[in-house]
């Protein structure tokens, strides 16, 4: 893909050295897309060329209802894989179980929409209560993790489905803008699901309790990260000066989550086994591991996600998530910090313990909650996610 773009007809020298520049310094080996001309692997088949000419290697601008039109048609297919995987993988939960679904993308649009697919997809109720969180940009994973907490909280019977998918490959664009060559070097596509319920359920893998979320807006960065529509497109404003808002501002981000939680206020960050961190480029997990003073093991799973799968925007948390779910449990509850960053310049950030297989919130594990002997719950008691099923085109 580096060479193909960087010698792409009508783009100045300059502009040719910073996309081998991005691709080669972006520490991403592979990267997944919806669009198959895009691959770059498909010979001419007759068909007319839309996105990508095989025969002059020349990427292609197609009117932004030409990408959206694909859009609809795959994002539904991985939306719908994603939230049926994940309830297949969640032991003790239905499809008529379901009792809200909550989707997420920034980068389509069609009604009714993904959460009503799902719905018609999976066999779940008619009931089933519905939200979209759309063009929100990266972080948007976050505020759909605590809207399903919230959900939980009010009644903890209530088994949520959060899905996330997203088709950043659509909107390349061939064009001398840094911005739009920095983003070219990192977006991909992919899906996620999870679960959130407060149920007590048996589980034979480890899962994530939800423990507390936070959002703070940098007092600059307005302007350093956008996401706009366009005639051939949704164009993108990612300036590199990004990573250095982040660092500036990063401790002061975290204050108000970590001061939510005794069990991690006021004390070093590397005393909290694991870190979230939404990849939005190697430099962004680069600063935040040298301002945080964190050991590399602890953002391992943001920077094997971004080297295997690039940034896909809001659904890329939920795949560091998985990673951190999939790593050997050492026993007891492991402490999680989350963070994404998006457009804004905006932090969201979570706060979540991982605990070991059969452990749940009402049992040793629960916080701010207790159980009363009729089984009902009280309190506030922190619901699970209890299964991420991630995948890509």
């Amino acid at each position: 893909m580096r060479e193909v773009f960087s010698s792409q007809p009508g783009l100045s020298r300059l502009a040719s050295r910073l996309v081998s520049a991005a691709f080669s310094t972006s520490g991403i080996e592979r990267r997944h897309t919806a669009v198959a001309e895009m691959s770059l692997r498909h010979g001419s088949d007759g068909a007319e060329a839309v996105f990508f000419d095989p025969a002059t290697r020349q990427i292609l601008n197609p009117s932004t209802a030409t990408r959206n039109d694909l859009y609809v048609r795959e994002a539904t297919e991985l939306y719908t894989r994603a939230a049926a995987a994940a309830l297949s993988a969640c032991e003790g939960v239905e499809a008529a179980d379901v009792t809200h679904v909550i989707t997420v993308s920034c980068t389509g649009f069609f009604c009714p929409g993904p959460d009503y697919r799902i719905v018609r997809a999976l066999g779940l109720a008619p009931s089933v209560q519905r939200s979209h969180l759309g063009f929100m940009g990266c972080y948007a994973a976050f505020p759909a993790l605590r809207q399903a907490t919230t959900i939980c909280r009010a009644d903890p019977d209530s088994v949520v489905l959060v899905v996330s998918a997203e088709l950043c490959s659509l909107h390349v664009r061939v064009t001398d803008d840094p911005d739009t060559i920095l983003g070219a070097s990192l977006f991909g596509d992919g899906a996620a699901a999870a679960v959130v319920t407060g149920r007590d359920l048996p589980s034979p893998r480890p899962v994530l309790r939800l423990d507390h979320f936070d959002t703070v807006l940098t007092p600059v960065g307005e302007e350093a990260m956008a996401w706009n529509i366009g005639d051939n497109g949704f164009e993108m404003v990612l300036g590199t000066y990004v990573p250095h808002i982040i660092d500036e501002h990063i401790t002061g981000a975290l204050e108000p989550l970590l001061a939510r939680d005794e069990g991690v206020a006021g004390r070093p960050y590397d005393e909290i086994e694991h870190w979230a961190i939404h990849p939005g480029g190697r430099s962004i997990v680069d600063k935040v591991e040298a301002r945080l003073g964190l050991r590399p093991e602890q953002v391992t799973a943001s920077r094997e996600t971004l080297r295997d799968y690039g940034n896909m925007s809001s659904a890329t948390v939920l795949f560091v998530l998985k990673h951190i779910l999939e790593q050997p449990h050492t026993g007891g509850e492991e402490r999680i910090c989350g963070m994404a960053f998006g457009p804004g310049l905006t932090v969201e950030s979570a706060l979540m313990t991982k605990l070991g297989a059969g452990t749940r919130p009402g049992g040793a594990g629960q916080r701010d909650g207790t159980r009363q002997g009729d089984g009902t719950r009280q309190g506030d008691a922190s619901p699970v996610l209890d299964e991420v099923a991630a995948g890509v085109r």
